[in-house]
């Protein structure tokens, strides 16, 4: 929306010490360079070095652009640029939502370095690290960065609290629970998500919850042989049903999960 100038979803920053890392890079040229203008009034002697995109998303990732004019390295998965390629109809979003202004110099641009888990940014004071807890869970590209000092994991689009995920018709919901399991195995104290406010230890639970249930929901109303169109009332799901977005999503999840399991 213009009102918020397109951003709809977490970003922050990580001070290495020597260095800045942002994680991920908003909507918009306007918007990053409102963020770094930020980030650069806090430290107006420490550089951003790096900018990590937690996966393809336009939200995301169309801020990289100002970035890169900054000569700053632009890391994500190794599938990133692939996934951009593949899904190009889907960045007219932002352009569309905001206006010509706030939209001025934004383009979509490659990452520079394509990394998988394991990938390490180090600071004189603090590494962090990148995780790729499972193949495939909203995105292929989905990855978490995490900063062992501050026992702080960023996840993106693995976890949504406070608004009802979207399950895509690219999503794996095996390898979205698994990336949850492990990525709570790691017992970060902090816990911030692609979308909501909360970020606690427990902020993965209900992206957890909901994905476990709608599993075994729509995989009983299948093996049942019921027709997609009846599979939403075969099952309850009442304890997410004030989630917001709920009514909008849930049964497209539902549509998407039924139809992946028609083609295993």
């Amino acid at each position: 929306m213009k009102s918020n100038k397109g951003f709809v979803s977490n970003m922050c920053y990580i001070d290495l010490g020597d260095s800045l890392v942002a994680l991920d890079a908003g909507p918009t040229y306007s918007f990053a360079k409102e963020f770094y203008t930020l980030i650069k009034a806090k430290y107006p002697n420490k550089k951003v070095s790096h900018v990590v995109l937690s996966n393809f998303h336009d939200d995301r990732v169309l801020g990289a652009s100002f970035f890169k004019e900054k000569d700053i390295k632009i890391v994500g998965h190794k599938t990133i640029n692939n996934e951009y390629k593949k899904f190009k109809n889907k960045f007219g979003r932002i352009e569309r939502i905001t206006s010509k202004e706030l939209y001025n110099k934004t383009k979509l641009i490659d990452a520079d370095i394509l990394v998988d888990g394991g990938y390490k940014i180090v600071g004189s004071k603090k590494t962090i690290e990148i995780i790729k807890p499972s193949e495939i869970s909203e995105e292929k590209s989905d990855i978490a960065i995490y900063s062992k000092s501050d026992s702080f994991l960023f996840v993106g689009n693995i976890v949504f609290n406070g608004r009802m995920l979207n399950y895509r018709k690219a999503s794996n919901i095996d390898g979205w629970i698994e990336a949850l399991e492990y990525l709570s195995s790691m017992n970060a104290k902090y816990f911030l998500g692609g979308h909501g406010a909360q970020y606690d230890k427990d902020a993965y639970k209900y992206s957890l919850e909901y994905l476990k249930a709608l599993r075994v929901g729509v995989r009983k109303s299948y093996d049942d042989e019921l027709d997609v169109e009846d599979v939403k009332g075969s099952f309850s799901m009442d304890k997410f049903k004030n989630i917001n977005h709920f009514s909008q999503l849930h049964s497209n999840n539902i549509n998407n999960y039924y139809t992946q399991l028609e083609w295993e």
